[in-house]
Formats: C-alpha cells, sequence, structure tokens
C-alpha cells in the first residue's frame, strides 16, 4: 500500500516539475528587472539559427542509419560476431542495436522493439536491452552536432572516450540483466 501511494506521489511531483521550473523561471527574471518575454524570444532564434546549422548533419546520420538498417548489413554484422557472441552469453541480436545507438536513438528504439516483439521485455535480451539504451549514448549524433554548433574541430579524446564509456555501458547492461534473471 505503501509503494503504491509513493508511486502516486511520484506520478503527481512529475506532472508538476516542469510548471514549476518555469514558473520560477519567470518569477525570478522579474524580481531582478529583466524583460522575461524578450530573452525568451532572443533565445528561440537563436535556438532556431542552431538547428539550421546541425541540420545537413542530423539528414546525413538519419539516411545513413537508414541505409543500413534497410540493407541488411546490420544482420550481417550480428551473424558476423554470432559466434564470439554467443559463447560469452552474448545475444549477437544486440550488436547491430550498440552500433545503431552510437548514431541514432530513434533508429535503436526500432530496433528495440523489434527485439521486444521477438523475445519479449521480460527476456534476458529484453532485458539487456532496455538496460542498454539507457546506459548508452548516440556518440556520434551527440559529437557532431554539439561540436558543429561550437564549433570545434579537434575532438582529441572524445570520440575514444565515448566508446569506451559505451563499451561499458554495454557491459553493465549484460551483467545488470544478468543479476536480474
Amino acid at each position: 500500500m505503501q509503494a503504491f501511494f509513493m508511486a502516486q506521489v511520484f506520478a503527481h511531483f512529475s506532472n508538476i516539475i516542469i510548471p514549476v521550473i518555469i514558473f520560477y523561471i519567470v518569477a525570478y527574471g522579474i524580481t531582478v528587472k529583466t524583460n522575461v518575454y524578450e530573452d525568451f524570444v532572443k533565445g528561440a532564434k537563436d535556438g532556431f539559427h542552431t538547428v539550421i546549422q546541425i541540420m545537413p548533419t542530423l539528414i546525413g546520420l538519419m539516411v545513413a542509419v537508414g541505409v543500413l538498417r534497410a540493407s541488411g548489413f546490420l544482420d550481417f554484422l550480428g551473424g558476423l560476431f554470432s559466434g564470439m557472441t554467443e559463447r560469452f552469453g552474448f545475444s549477437s541480436e544486440l550488436i547491430p542495436l550498440i552500433l545503431v545507438k552510437m548514431f541514432s536513438s530513434s533508429a535503436a528504439t526500432g530496433l528495440v522493439l523489434d527485439i521486444f516483439k521477438n523475445h519479449g521485455p521480460d527476456s534476458l535480451i529484453g532485458m539487456t536491452t532496455s538496460i542498454m539504451m539507457s546506459c548508452t549514448e548516440t556518440v556520434f549524433y551527440t559529437m557532431s552536432v554539439y561540436y558543429m554548433a561550437a564549433k570545434v574541430t579537434k575532438t582529441r579524446y572524445t570520440l575514444s572516450g565515448a566508446i569506451l564509456a559505451t563499451f561499458s555501458g554495454v557491459i553493465a547492461s549484460f551483467v545488470l540483466a544478468g543479476m536480474m534473471k
């Protein structure tokens, strides 16, 4: 009973948190005597210009992921690594998910839905998939969008660090899902 009550409290809290934050920002802007509406419009204009600047990169990434998925190349890669992954008890169906997630979260969500449809969300591969989606990042999307917007040309160790973090997230999801079963 207490768990149900707490779930209801958090559900209502999550419904009001955004309006409370917006109200706080507006109230703070008024108390420090700034024109909140003008600042909002200026920020919206800047955001729109940023979207226009990164649009070609976004379109390129989405097209590339769509082509790889439609061509069957991702399934081929999963089959290619299946011998190695199956020895560790790691499903080869997760290889395409790992690769696609580094480029596009929405495309990865499509693969997640396919895995859920074939195996169920409560299966070992379903739980691993769920945890993996939370433990990994869209590395190439994030780097291309944010570095292009900030006009950064030398990324130094970002890619290697992000891939290491993704690899750690994959291992963590595999271990955690195994512990839950």
